[in-house]
């Protein structure tokens, strides 16, 4: 993508963004349907409904939660807590509730974060049945004594775990994996900007011929993905590389989490596409500690899953707090994710082996075309370094993606020099 074609995308995706964050979402439940539904009006996306108490592997899919009003009124009766103002103000999962509580009982259901007064936490209850509210500490800390009446119109149902899937086949069974979460109410970057830089990645594929075939699911966390796994042994055994995305809009540097093994194909392409793009970035070993790709690399399924995120969860104020809003991510920030994404993608859609037809000695480029009159550029396709040292290391050993490493050559060049002495009739792709 051109860099207008980026900054179109980038818009897009700040748009769907917009578009999705007012729903209350979970890990099931309506909220995750509706946003589905808005996603599949972007990709061919299919939507699952997995029935509640279905048993996936150790565990069993929940009841399914809707909630429709929540609030706290003190005792003048205003309201000091309103779901409608901001759906983080209700735990995730809260049971139905109608009562009335002096404010020492009431406290034992409120969330806050002293260090952070002017935000309202997210938290969950989703396998202990209770109820809670959360809100800003400030507004806490001056609630009147006295008896405050509480109301949560919320369900627990006989219903389903919702998720959608999109696949793009290609000349090969062999599949990358896509993975979003969607089971978070209004939080901007954990959870909405991964799942707007996975649409627009599924959009742009699909308008190519591709190699391999791509698997996007989005699923609500963990839960999710041991329900995929559990229900679709056959499709899980074509996995080859993956990628989890998240908190892929904010402003911090690209970080990624490397697979269970940490030397995959996926680890070395993120390696050299970031190492080679002139930008700031950090790249973590794994840890069983995270998001999704806990499951995919858990040891009975091995699966090369790695992370690609912006700031790495946990570690900025923002947070699972409703500072995660819309003006903590970014159009701009959603595009760098996208583009570099869209860059590792393609290391492992074209990396190949390659083997020199005129391997005694360097053959004489020029007369194929294949020196630029200056000696250093061609059109910037490639540059005449590429063209050797693709020569030199295609003995039917060496993988375009070795070949960038050692070279510290970007792969879109490597790969440029490649497809220039294929077409000039002194490379043959080993396989082809």
């Amino acid at each position: 993508m051109n860099q207008e074609e980026l900054s179109a995308a980038g818009a897009s995706m700040m748009a769907l963004a917009e578009e999705l964050y007012p729903i209350c979402r979970s890990i099931t439940g309506d909220g995750v349907r509706e946003t589905l539904r808005a996603l599949a009006n972007r990709i061919p996306l299919e939507i699952h409904e997995v029935p509640t108490g279905t048993g996936v592997f150790d565990w069993n899919v929940p009841e399914e939660w809707n909630i429709r009003e929540a609030w706290i009124k003190d005792p003048s009766g205003r309201k000091v807590v309103d779901f409608a103002e901001h759906n983080l103000h209700v735990v995730g999962y809260s049971e139905g509730f109608r009562g009335t509580l002096p404010l020492a009982e009431l406290k034992a259901h409120l969330h806050s974060l002293p260090d952070q007064p002017d935000l309202i936490p997210y938290r969950t209850s989703y396998y202990k049945k209770t109820w809670g509210f959360c809100m800003r500490h400030r507004d806490l800390e001056v609630l009147p004594d006295g008896n405050y009446e509480v109301f949560i119109d919320a369900s627990h149902t006989q219903g389903s775990l919702t998720y959608g899937e999109c696949f793009l086949p290609g000349d090969s069974d062999e599949e990358v994996l896509i993975s979003c979460h969607g089971c978070h109410p209004s939080l901007a970057n954990d959870n909405l900007a991964g799942n707007a830089v996975a649409v627009t990645l599924a959009a742009e594929l699909a308008k190519e011929p591709r190699r391999l075939s791509y698997r996007f699911v989005f699923i609500p966390g963990t839960i999710g993905s041991i329900t995929w796994l559990a229900l679709h042994p056959e499709a899980a055994k074509k996995i080859r590389h993956g990628l989890v995305i998240t908190n892929a809009g904010d402003r911090g540097m690209v970080n990624y989490k490397r697979t269970r093994d940490g030397n995959a194909l996926v680890d070395r392409a993120v390696a050299q596409v970031l190492g080679t793009s002139g930008d700031d970035f950090a790249i973590r070993d794994f840890h069983p500690y995270g998001y999704d790709e806990r499951q995919y690399g858990s040891p009975g399924f091995k699966f090369p899953v790695g992370v690609i995120s912006r700031s790495v969860h946990g570690t900025f104020p923002e947070y699972h707090t409703s500072a995660d809003n819309l003006d903590f991510i970014t159009p701009e920030c959603m595009a760098d994710t996208l583009r570099k994404t869209m860059d590792v993608l393609s290391v492992l859609e074209h990396n190949a082996t390659y083997r020199n037809l005129k391997p005694f000695c360097e053959p004489r480029l020029g007369k194929y075309g294949l020196y630029g009159s200056g000696g250093g550029q061609r059109s910037g396709e490639f540059s005449e370094l590429a063209l050797l040292w693709v020569m030199n290391q295609s003995d039917g050993s060496h993988d375009l993606l070795t070949i960038a490493e050692r070279s510290g050559m970007s792969f879109e060049k490597i790969l440029h020099a490649a497809r220039s002495l294929e077409t000039a009739g002194l490379l043959r792709r080993e396989g082809a």
